[in-house]
């Protein structure tokens, strides 16, 4: 769920290498030449390199916008104030994109974490966030949130063995989203409970204000299975992350346009999700589907 309460002052108001053998003048043609190993030998090394500098960017971008957007987080009621309709464009195009890049930058690193190791770093980041809270330190706090249901989205995705089965949770969880913000317990919590609310969710400050947009912790999960699922079963990882993070800034000027207090993020997630990639699902359904070629009978050798 997207809430906008704090926006809805009014529209306008402010407030890898492969090694290749030439047969060589003065070499055997069956022979492997020196220097076509040494070459191969210079190749993995180097790519092995590249790797590893590719790595350390993406661990330096990172840090560093984690670090950007928790200054963004306590220093953002410092900023000057600007009218509702530059907020939506800021929070929705640059701040949630921003925060969901994380999750981009991160991905080729999910492979590098066990099943297990996933579950007790999402678990150890919630007891973080939850001390950190109670310190105070609440900017901190929206950060280790964020990416500890994030860990949880990546934990959940051993679970899906098709993505069939992917598909099928992005149209289930689109009914049951929109009813549980119309009328089930997502609108109870807001309307009655709005400190669990918050708890339960990611804030995403408002320029100028003591205030801020939030995104329920269901949407940045299913965010993180669905961009995770991408690159599991070879889809659209890029465009996929784009529609996605794209779609929350959507729902959110839907919001503020509807002024209501929040409308369900995951159909439009969902539907960004499918919509990229719905041709490559259904190509893997379709091999799915089609029985095995038969097997030839046994021949016994003459």
């Amino acid at each position: 769920m997207v809430r906008a309460a704090a926006l809805l002052g009014g529209i306008g108001a402010t407030s890898l290498a492969v090694g290749v053998r030439w047969s060589l003048r003065g070499n055997d043609a069956g022979s492997a030449d020196r220097s076509a190993i040494g070459g191969t030998e210079d190749t993995a090394s180097g790519r092995a390199a590249w790797l590893g500098g590719q790595r350390s960017l993406r661990l330096a971008l990172l840090l560093t916008l984690l670090v950007a957007l928790a200054a963004y987080d306590a220093w953002a009621e410092h900023l000057p104030n600007v009218s509702t309709s530059w907020d939506v464009i800021f929070l929705g195009f640059v701040l949630i994109p921003a925060t969901f890049s994380l999750l981009l930058f991160a991905l080729p690193f999910r492979e590098e974490l066990s099943s297990w190791r996933l579950l007790a770093v999402a678990l150890g980041l919630a007891v973080a966030t939850l001390l950190l809270e109670l310190a105070g330190a609440d900017p901190i706090a929206n950060q280790t949130k964020f990416v500890a249901v994030a860990l949880l989205g990546w934990w959940f995705l051993q679970f899906f063995e098709t993505v069939g089965l992917v598909l099928l949770v992005a149209v289930l969880i689109t009914p049951v989203d929109i009813f549980s913000v119309a009328r089930g317990p997502t609108k109870h919590i807001v309307e009655q409970q709005p400190q669990v609310f918050d708890a339960l969710s990611i804030a995403f400050p408002v320029l100028g204000e003591n205030s801020s947009a939030q995104l329920g912790l269901p949407d940045v999960l299913f965010f993180s299975l669905f961009l995770a699922a991408t690159a599991r079963f070879g889809l659209r990882t890029l465009p996929t992350w784009v529609a996605m993070a794209l779609s929350f800034g959507v729902t959110l000027a839907l919001t503020v346009w509807a002024d209501v207090s929040g409308l369900p993020a995951l159909p439009l997630l969902s539907a960004g999700f499918v919509l990229v990639n719905a041709d490559l699902i259904w190509k893997a359904l379709r091999r799915r589907g089609e029985p095995d070629p038969p097997t030839p009978p046994f021949e016994p050798a003459p």
